[in-house]
């Protein structure tokens, strides 16, 4: 497990230092300087899965150099959300925006709710919760890296964002209290967890009664082996670690949610797709 957290973080940091760069220095790309800074990141791995380089957003915003080994991947990332949700966000969010789906889409949110995103990253769904709950509720964060960490609180602070914080801390161990928040939220990162009963357990042990869980993850269908999911992609590319749809909604049941729900939203690999997750911690 350790091996696997170990992976994911690095993966995740030097994502985070991409996406510093991407922002503060926009159009360097096709410069020596891009390349040494890491705003460039034309790599085999970005392209297969996730990375700042996979969507429209993070080219415009200069996360990637402009050559042909750049893949423009609309399963992931910023385009998956509407550009009038994103207006006045700072571009280092978007570029560092790495999920497969838009969770506030999912969940619902209203006036006054406190949120919880497991896995915040750069901050981008903690900040669009934040204006979504408005002054009376609160957005928080929980991310194990360092670097996003940082990244996100200064995108806080550019956005002028109040209602929002963010906690180092594992989604396995969630560094709050009991019954503290109204809703759990979380965009492509439940996969990358190498104990997803201990993330379930967690979200159900923060909501309220009558709390709700809306996530965007990646799922496998049904027939798909462990070892056929891994054909598929990597672990950090959020692809290998995927549960199915029986097994999400066995460890959903598990945790004690009720009116659990997985439904596809599009395909990212040969039996796997973009998903929209629900549950409900029962009153």
């Amino acid at each position: 497990m350790d091996d696997i957290r170990e992976q994911v973080r690095e993966r995740y940091a030097l994502a985070a230092v991409q996406a510093q760069a991407a922002g503060s220095a926009a159009s360097c790309c096709g410069t020596d300087a891009a390349a040494e800074s890491g705003a460039c990141c034309a790599t085999d791995a970005s392209a297969e899965a996730d990375a700042c380089c996979a969507t429209d957003v993070a080219a415009e915003a200069g996360a990637c150099c402009a050559t042909d080994a750049v893949v423009v991947d609309e399963r992931f990332g910023a385009a998956l959300y509407a550009a009038d949700q994103t207006l006045g966000l700072p571009p280092e969010a978007l570029a560092a925006s790495l999920g497969c789906g838009n969770p506030l889409m999912v969940a619902e949110l209203r006036e006054g709710e406190r949120v919880l995103d497991l896995g915040s990253g750069g901050g981008i769904d903690v900040l669009l919760s934040a204006r979504r709950v408005g002054p009376t509720g609160f957005a928080h964060g929980v991310d194990m890296t360092d670097e996003m960490l940082e990244l996100a609180r200064a995108n806080a602070a550019k956005a002028g964002a109040t209602n929002v914080a963010f906690h180092r801390g594992t989604i396995e161990d969630l560094p709050l209290p009991d019954a503290s928040v109204d809703v759990v939220i979380s965009n492509c990162v439940v996969n990358l967890s190498p104990d997803k009963p201990a993330v379930l357990a967690e979200a159900f042990r923060v909501l309220v009664p009558g709390g709700r869980l809306g996530i965007s993850d990646v799922v496998a269908e049904d027939h798909l082996t462990s070892d056929e999911r891994a054909e598929r992609g990597s672990y950090v590319g959020c692809i290998a670690g995927a549960l199915s749809r029986a097994e999400y909604l066995e460890g959903l049941a598990a945790a004690g949610f009720v009116d659990a729900d997985v439904t596809f939203t599009h395909r990212v690999a040969d039996g796997m797709h973009g998903a929209i997750v629900r549950a409900r911690k029962d009153t």
